[in-house]
Formats: C-alpha cells, structure tokens, sequence
C-alpha cells in the first residue's frame, strides 16, 4: 500500500538536489516522516532517490542528533565559515529567476499584442 502525504515540504539545494520532507499516515492513524534526497542525474535521464523513514519514537532523539551534528560542524569545525552564503545564493538566484520569468511575460504579452495589431490592420485594409 502507498501511503499518500499529508503534508509535504520541499528544499531545492543546488541546480541537482532536492529535499523532501514528506507527513504519511499508517492504516492505523499513526503518522511518520520520510526524508527524501532526489539528485538529478548527471546524464539528465531521471533522478536518484534515497529515502529515511522516521517514526514518531525517533523524532526527539533524531532531532537532537541533527542539532548536535550541525552545531558541531558549525561551532568545532568550521567555526569562520559563512553558512547563510548558500541562503544569499539561493535567494539572488530566485530572484534573477522571476525577474527573468516576468521580462519573459512581458515580452510574450508585446508579441501578442503586435500580432492582434496586424491582424485588425489587414481586415481594416481589406475593408474599402
């Protein structure tokens, strides 16, 4: 049986990767967690998928080591690293991305409205 999401959360990260983070319910009205890594191929034909299922008994532990994990890496390891360069990034290229969409729209809308011009103007032309 396929457990259909309840609730789903998406993280883009990079060009390649994507993270999901998905809600399903059991038959028996209990809920859990996958985690989703999709990774797009290097040949562009499909993704590959790695998946961890998290139960309700692990939330707390699974969250404390996660914490205690990226705080050691932060504080320990990489104490004068700039991590929210990535969310700067990420951002600008979102950015960059609507506004590219949006001139595209424009664009698009200009050449529609062209092309109802000269068509009025050769019905006009036909018309004497």
């Amino acid at each position: 049986m396929k457990f259909e999401p309840v609730y789903s959360s998406k993280i883009r990260a990079g060009k390649r990767r994507t993270y999901f983070f998905d809600v399903r319910e059991t038959k028996g009205g209990d809920f859990f967690i996958t985690l989703t890594e999709s990774t797009r191929k290097f040949d562009g034909e499909g993704y590959e998928r790695h998946k961890i299922f998290l139960y309700k008994e692990d939330f707390n532990r699974f969250l404390k080591g996660m914490e205690e994990t990226i705080n050691y890496v932060k504080t320990e390891l990489m104490p004068d690293y700039d991590f929210d360069e990535y969310q700067r990034r990420q951002e600008e290229w979102e950015r960059k991305r609507a506004e590219e969409q949006k001139q595209e729209e424009e664009n698009n809308k200009l050449e529609s409205d062209e092309e109802k011009k000269d068509d009025s103007h050769s019905e006009e032309d036909m018309s004497w």
